[in-house]
């Protein structure tokens, strides 16, 4: 949604634009057409089915959700297809469609839709995007109202209607076509071909290999008043080469950048620079089985104040910051400040954990930068960090692939890795609480800290906004106090554009809202 907020969040410091200093490329002819270039994690144009970034990117342009956000504010979700309201309680929440809005065939939005729309996601099971629907049950009220209600409080349900995968679907089409509200549903096929919403753009072809085109709905109606009528979004693999494309005007949009690609731009290259919203960090498992010293929590305590996170930062490039807790500072209850150095904290707690000069082994993908940041020189940094205070490290890289399962399982005992967020809420870092996903790969169990488990239900169920900030900083606080993580970096997202191009507003979901980009 195009607003003016995001040119005052520019100005405060939210989303850090500069453009790199020289002879400013001057704007082209006239052109209606934009190249942007990405690395595709795209397997589907299904949006009910699709569950990754590059088809949450494209899936924003074809389709509209009851919700939105302004810009790169994610902090309080705004109108979309529809206004809502809730009850006291935050149990029942009603959505009331905007008169007029159309598809792009022309035919009118109505709560049918809606119902249909989110009961496909809800009723078919083998999504990605299924547990989205968890707990929610979807009922018409009249043609233009539809109310969402569940059994325990639910603050998060209305960052939860603004992710892609709860795009309003034309439903009659649909229908015709094979979907159905169960795993009888056998659309996926027609919506790979054809979309079926009511964003600004339709879809004209699609490689999931190489490229999407995009080009103008001409029946679009909303609030978006798009300057590109032909949109190209290519698979670029390589950040190297996505740089070399934007410098030679191959391209017009490099989405994957890394810090260190950013400061060697060519002169006149806009480059939107923000912290991401994902976090990097250590676990520590909790398990005597799995990880020996290593589940002594004192163990944990050490390795957190041994840190010199500054120096860990430098590695990070534009945009990033120190993580200051499992909630990245960009949401609701993130704790202000991270952990500082203190060698003789960390010497006291390494004493009391029983660690007796044993090497412990640092396992991490090596194959996988998560914004820019390659985890391996990172896992050198931590070797050396922790030398100096007394604990003896062995790195043990691994392609992602081969590393994944073992995170999941819960059988490392110390490794790097990341987590980032489904939609724009805070609820998304409560499975780091003990006994929940995260946690349990740390072998953390909710027996062994009940009074995590407690501060985590607090602020799953809490029913007013400031409650709820308190108890998510709350649960922060205890994780950052005790916990089996060390949250280390918060990469950047650093977005690169010709001179003439702006517009562009991060989101920790769609990444960017391509309506939104404007020829200057």
């Amino acid at each position: 949604m195009r607003t003016k907020f995001r040119y005052v969040a520019a100005a405060f410091g939210l989303t850090a634009s500069l453009a790199l200093a020289g002879c400013a490329a001057a704007a082209p002819e006239a052109s209606d057409s934009i190249v942007i270039d990405t690395a595709f994690t795209l397997e589907t144009s299904d949006p009910g089915r699709n569950y990754v970034p590059t088809g949450y990117m494209v899936s924003k342009a074809l389709y509209e959700t009851l919700l939105d956000f302004a810009g790169s504010d994610e902090s309080t979700p705004v109108e979309g297809l529809a206004s809502y309201e809730s009850n006291d309680d935050a149990t029942v929440f009603t959505f009331t469609l905007k008169d007029g809005r159309v598809f792009s065939d022309g035919s009118a939005i109505t709560a049918d839709d809606v119902v249909f729309s989110l009961n496909r996601v809800a009723g078919m099971t083998e999504s990605k995007a299924n547990f989205l629907m968890n707990g929610i049950t979807v009922t018409k009220i009249d043609d233009m109202t539809v109310e969402l209600s569940t059994e325990t409080p639910s603050l998060k349900l209305p960052a939860l209607m603004t992710n892609p995968s709860l795009a309003i679907l034309n439903s009659a089409l649909v229908i015709e076509n094979g979907g159905t509200t169960d795993d009888s549903d056998a659309a996926e096929a027609f919506l790979n071909e054809t979309s079926a919403g009511s964003g600004p753009y339709i879809l004209d072809t699609v490689n999931f290999e190489s490229q999407v085109v995009l080009t103008e709905n001409e029946n679009y109606n909303g609030d978006e008043d798009i300057d590109f009528t032909r949109v190209v979004i290519r698979n670029v693999s390589e950040a190297a080469t996505q740089k070399i494309n934007l410098e030679g005007d191959d391209s017009q949009v490099a989405v994957d950048l890394s810090g260190d690609q950013v400061a060697s731009l060519s002169d006149g290259i806009n480059v939107f620079s923000t912290p991401s919203a994902q976090t990097i960090f250590l676990l520590i498992n909790q398990s005597e089985e799995v990880g020996g010293v290593t589940s002594n929590p004192d163990f944990a305590n050490a390795v957190r104040y041994a840190l010199d996170y500054p120096a860990l930062l430098e590695l990070a490039g534009a945009g990033s910051e120190q993580a200051t807790g499992v909630i990245p500072p960009s949401f609701l209850g993130a704790l202000e400040n991270g952990v500082d150095q203190e060698l003789d904290v960390a010497a006291a707690s390494l004493e009391a954990s029983g660690y007796d000069g044993e090497s412990i082994t640092l396992e991490y993908p090596n194959d996988y930068p998560v914004g820019g940041v390659s985890f391996t020189p990172l896992a050198e940094r931590i070797q050396s960090q922790l030398a100096d205070a007394g604990i003896t490290i062995e790195l043990a890289p691994a392609p992602f692939t081969t590393q994944i399962d073992s995170y999941v399982n819960g059988t490392e005992a110390f490794s790097i890795w990341f987590w980032g967020p489904d939609y724009a809420d805070s609820a998304n870092f409560l499975p780091f609480s003990a006994g929940q996903k995260v946690g349990l790969r740390a072998g953390w169990t909710a027996e062994q800290d009940t009074d995590v488990v407690n501060l985590a239900a607090a602020a799953e169920n809490a029913t007013n906004f400031d409650e709820r900030e308190t108890a998510f900083s709350n649960f922060a606080e205890a994780l950052q106090q005790r916990g089996p993580f060390v949250p280390l970096i918060v990469p950047g997202s650093n977005i690169a554009t010709a001179s003439y191009i702006d517009g562009v507003a991060y989101n920790s979901t769609w990444t960017m809202d391509i309506a939104e980009l404007q020829a200057k």
